[in-house]
């Protein structure tokens, strides 16, 4: 029997491509509510407690609320939110994080997906400070782009809608300047650090797409490290993921540019290590699309993995 899922607002960025994957799949059952009964809670309640699987693409508020609907002890839970990514009893939904990590989210009850950010920021850090290479208190400073796509519908209205009184037609703009962002906690969490991250994001006048830097000083590493020892670290990490890829030494020397669109409409995690041995200076780079790996990708993966179905279905 086809499982039932119920995407609770699939009205969203996240939601509509979410929807998007699912569409076609025999193995599952889309479950809809109307738009006009989008906001009423006992319609939503229905449809929560129906359903094998809910994923949920809502505001914080909202997504905390939907799981209080929750009454059917059999229904799952994939929440796209910020709500419950550091909250006790809810599994981390990074199932390339750590080699018992998937084991883990197929087990769960209730599964937080990754912020985009996060996304890239975990996979470069936690491989470090698991090898005892990156000390839990080294000075981590975090920079990157994303499309605007990332920012939700009030960013998407800046960027694309004239008539908005927010509109704006600069190119690209650094944010999160109180240096508050949301996804540090997750970050902070599950790479082990002491502090909070130094985080610099910035957006770009495009809409989806995403680069995650890492900058490292090699004297303040542990054991004296060179590019290739790091690079060795994350590909050992990461050996034999069906989507998460390191690029080896030779490739990383052929890169004149990254681009933070090259791996948009996939579920791929592409990790570089560029740098300079001559300056003790490393670069690590993670590219991913925000609205894949960072969003729907990532729901979706989680999902074939709490039903048991292969992990890549209906992802690229």
């Amino acid at each position: 029997m086809a499982a039932k899922i119920f995407i609770d607002g699939e009205a969203g960025t996240t939601g509509l491509q979410i929807r998007e994957r699912l569409a076609a799949r025999k193995d599952i059952e889309l479950l809809s509510i109307d738009a006009q009964a989008r906001k009423d809670a006992g319609a939503r309640a229905e449809k929560l407690n129906q359903a094998d699987v809910v994923i949920l693409c809502l505001p914080d508020d909202a997504a905390r609320e939907a799981v209080g609907l929750i009454t059917n002890a059999k229904t799952k839970v994939i929440d796209a939110s910020t709500a419950h990514r550091t909250v006790a009893g809810w599994v981390y939904g990074f199932p390339e994080m750590a080699a018992t990590q998937k084991g883990a989210i197929a087990a769960a009850s209730r599964v937080s997906n990754p912020g985009c950010w996060a996304t890239g920021a975990i996979a470069l850090i936690r491989p470090l400070v698991d090898a005892g290479m990156m000390a839990p208190n080294y000075p981590v400073t975090l920079n990157g782009v994303s499309g605007y796509s990332g920012g939700g519908k009030a960013m998407i209205a800046e960027f694309e809608d004239k008539a908005s009184p927010t509109y704006t037609g600069v190119p690209y703009r650094i944010y999160g300047l109180d240096l508050a962002h949301k996804h540090l906690p997750e970050i902070q969490k599950y790479t082990g650090l002491r502090e909070q991250p130094v985080f610099s994001p910035s957006v770009g006048r495009y809409a989806q797409g995403m680069l995650v830097e890492l900058p490292l000083y090699l004297s303040l590493l542990s054991g004296g490290p060179d590019l290739a020892d790091l690079q060795a670290v994350l590909a050992r990490a990461y050996e034999g993921s069906t989507f998460v890829s390191v690029a080896t030494p030779d490739e990383a020397r052929g890169v004149k540019t990254v681009a933070p669109t090259a791996l948009n409409g996939t579920n791929t995690l592409r990790l570089f290590v560029f740098g300079s041995e001559k300056n003790g200076q490393a670069r690590l780079v993670a590219q991913l699309d925000n609205l894949g790996k960072g969003a729907s990708g990532a729901a979706v993966q989680n999902l074939n993995i709490m039903l048991g179905l292969p992990e890549a279905a209906s992802l690229l």
